[in-house]
């Protein structure tokens, strides 16, 4: 049953059986293989080195691509309310196939073409996960979103889990193969590496069609700008978590690689699956906390956990004791984005749910945006100085996560009677 005006929406009454149902679960395989493919360029610092960049220069193009993402949260939300959550969906997961195809024909990290290329990537992306995770919102009343929202992020976790696996076995295979043909037996690991996942969106393609073919168009209003409405409903101290969690995610994504290669470690399949693994069990067992306790407490917890896990990356000598990041990690992702996305959102008027979940998204790429360069350009700079590179990066990061969650602790605090 649909409501007019609300994509995919059942009424609030709804129960459970109704919101696991058939759409759901191939939300849940769309969302899950998308995450595969983009768990895969866990590897893409290799394709910057393989294209003569550096730590600095993947640092830039990587925050280059969060500001394409930021950039089109703003007009996101406003056409997922206006045009309903799947086009929006559809539509992202094919400029997401074309701009994986793309890298294969880039030959310089320095040229304008990577940063567009990596823009439209993470433009997509921002648009694919938008638009789910507001399609799933619809289906259920506002007091259970956190659960239906950590519901669909267990297959997100499933995706971390083997797509860094497979593009550590895409390297072990395609060493010594040469560079230069856009032949397929020519093709580097690093390249193979785009044109798996891009065969992975194919599949995530067709099965969010699938889930969203059913969806009825929203009701014609008129809405108020994106800008007008966050300006209105902003809420400072969770867009500040938004932006920690996303620069204490996507760190480890963008710079891990890297820093096992400076430090002799193995591949990071490892300390994916444990971070994957774990999350996905901390999911399964927190989905009834946030209704039952509310948000705040876990986004306490989940942003104290993140710090930790960048301390515990200063002992790391062998390759099995990323485990201890990797858990510290995984656990926070658990408690972290569920708890963000339903806070950040009830702030605003549901008719806004669109604008509300791309807003919040927004804040979490500003993170990545703002913590991948700075990221860069410190370990560069401790490197020319001599100073230990990645003890000091994540010494950092775990400074000022701590500091952001202090802020977020005492700006949400409950005044006493």
């Amino acid at each position: 049953m649909k409501i007019r005006g609300l994509p995919g929406v059942v009424p609030i009454e709804a129960d459970r059986a109704r919101a696991y149902d058939r759409i759901f679960w191939l939300a849940y395989l769309s969302n899950g293989v998308t995450t595969l493919a983009n768990a895969m360029l866990v590897r893409y610092s290799d394709f910057v080195v393989q294209l003569g960049g550096e730590e600095r220069q993947l640092g830039l193009i990587v925050g280059c691509g969060m500001a394409g993402s930021v950039a089109v949260r703003m007009i996101q939300g406003e056409s997922i309310d206006r045009w309903g959550a799947g086009r929006v969906w559809r539509l992202s997961i094919l400029l997401y196939c074309v701009s994986l195809i793309a890298h294969l024909f880039l030959r310089s990290a320095y040229s304008p073409s990577i940063f567009l290329t990596r823009t439209l990537m993470q433009a997509s992306l921002a648009g694919m996960f938008g638009s789910s995770i507001t399609f799933v919102s619809l289906r259920v009343p506002p007091q259970r979103l956190a659960e239906i929202v950590g519901a669909l992020g267990t297959s997100g976790f499933l995706g971390i889990l083997v797509g860094p696996l497979i593009s550590d076995a895409l390297s072990l295979g395609r060493r010594g193969v040469a560079v230069g043909s856009h032949s397929p037996a020519a093709w580097t690991s690093a390249e193979l590496m785009f044109v798996v996942a891009a065969a992975f969106a194919v599949v995530a393609s067709a099965t969010a069609w699938m889930a969203t073919s059913g969806e009825a168009p929203p009701r014609p209003r008129r809405r108020p700008h994106f800008l007008q409405v966050t300006r209105r409903y902003f809420p400072l101290a969770l867009a500040a978590a938004s932006a920690a969690m996303g620069a204490g995610f996507s760190i480890p994504m963008t710079f891990l690689r890297p820093f096992s290669a400076e430090h002799g470690l193995g591949g990071v399949g490892l300390f994916f699956a444990i971070y994957a693994a774990i999350a996905f069990v901390a999911r399964i067992l927190s989905r009834s906390l946030f209704e039952r306790h509310g948000n705040r407490p876990w986004i306490l917890v989940g942003l104290g956990l993140l710090t930790a896990s960048y301390l515990a990356y200063l002992p790391v000598v062998d390759t099995w004791q990323l485990a201890f990041p990797a858990a510290l990690a995984g656990t926070a992702h658990a408690l972290l984005f569920p708890s963000i996305m339903a806070a950040g959102t009830s702030a605003f008027p549901r008719r806004y749910l669109g604008v509300a979940t791309s807003f919040v998204l927004a804040m979490f790429d500003l993170g990545t945006l703002l913590s991948s360069p700075l990221v860069g350009a410190l370990l560069h700079t401790a490197k020319a100085v001599g100073w230990p590179a990645y003890e000091v990066a994540f010494g950092a990061a775990a400074a000022t996560l701590g500091v952001t969650a202090v802020f977020v602790a005492r700006a949400t605090r409950q005044p006493r009677p």
